[in-house]
């Protein structure tokens, strides 16, 4: 292997590093804009003629049995502190009965000394397990089989394709690129053995997108969208160049608020698997989420502190913050009086205000 290429790989890992340093220590939030759930209210049922332990979170998605409706959305990976982090989100995952989406596969793809940091299934034996590759990436090289080995890396049930067009429009080492990606989005649905979805990262996916992904072969779709991180604002304080990080002040507040994708996609898109994840931070929300349409709730940053404090000697803290989750969305059906997850995504007791 050349030393330009052992550079471009080094590269991919650290890259991985600082995101999530800066997730965690700098202000990322989108701004101006949230994930929408405030727009919405759930009109109270004083008789709910339900029994509160007897509410039924169990779900399905692709055909598997969940204990909840609820994803730890897809992260990181590719350093020794991103394989703890992710060794914490898988353990508690199972524990919890969480579907979960590991974070970029493209280091361990590159070098494959990286490939541990997403070896979760160990940890993780019964959980529906998402891989997770750039789409852009298809542009750059990758086809059918770098996707199915990022599948059997991870021993996942399925590959999201993730859609970050802003982001490596800011991103120093970014691939821009993005023409003829339908097409080749078709292809590795058409030939990988295992469902392929497509999440955006934090700006969402409209219905028209979600259609087009949809037709070319796409399993599911996670919304993914705005008001939670904004990856303009991550890769800010990376940017080489004045330029760009001055820019990056400007898409603050872009994208489209996550409720508003979900609601949108859903009205036109009936019978897709659909995701909801995108600054979610409560099981208020995750209950609004499905309600609006979403198959399942996906929670990101606000598990992150939990996962990553090196404080913590085990995912204890971190499966107190995804319990408290629960219990809040068992809690809001109790309070609308609805005894299952199909009966929240069927209830006419969300308004707007």
């Amino acid at each position: 292997m050349t030393d330009s290429v052992n550079a471009e790989h080094e590269a991919t890992a650290n890259r991985k590093g600082e995101h999530i340093r800066i997730c965690l220590e700098e202000q990322v939030q989108s701004t101006g804009t949230g994930p929408g759930f405030d727009r919405y209210r759930f009109r109270h049922q004083a008789l709910p003629e339900l029994d509160f332990g007897g509410i039924d979170l169990s779900a399905s998605f692709l055909g598997k049995r969940l204990r909840t409706p609820l994803l730890i959305s897809s992260m990181t990976g590719g350093t020794d502190e991103t394989a703890r982090i992710n060794a914490r989100l898988a353990e508690a995952a199972e524990a919890r009965g969480w579907a979960m989406g590991l974070g970029s596969m493209r280091a361990a793809i590159e070098n494959e000394a990286l490939a541990a940091t997403f070896r979760v299934r160990r940890l993780a034996p019964s959980i529906p397990l998402i891989a997770n590759l750039g789409a852009v990436q298809l542009n750059y090289g990758y086809g059918v089989d770098q996707c199915r080995r990022a599948v059997e890396l991870a021993e996942a049930d399925a590959l999201v394709l993730h859609l970050n067009s802003l982001q490596e429009v800011f991103q120093p080492e970014g691939n821009t690129d993005f023409r003829g990606l339908l097409r080749r989005i078709g292809e590795v649905c058409r030939s990988l053995g295992v469902p392929v979805g497509i999440k955006e990262v934090g700006w969402g996916i409209d219905a028209g997108a979600a259609a087009a992904v949809l037709d070319a072969g796409a399993a599911f779709i996670d919304v993914a969208g705005a008001g939670g991180t904004s990856w303009s604002q991550v890769e800010k304080h990376r940017a080489r160049d004045e330029l760009r990080a001055d820019a990056a002040a400007a898409f603050a507040d872009w994208g489209t608020p996550t409720a508003a994708c979900v609601r949108e996609v859903r009205a036109a898109l009936p019978d897709a698997a659909l995701i909801a994840s995108g600054g979610l931070a409560s099981g208020v929300d995750a209950a609004k989420a499905i309600a609006l349409g979403a198959d399942l709730a996906g929670f990101g940053r606000s598990l992150l502190g939990g996962a990553a404090d090196p404080g913590a000697g085990s995912a204890e803290p971190l499966m107190r913050v995804m319990a408290r989750i629960e219990f809040e969305l068992r809690a809001a059906m109790f309070g609308i009086g609805a005894a299952t997850v199909g009966a929240l995504r069927a209830t006419d007791r969300l308004l707007p205000v």
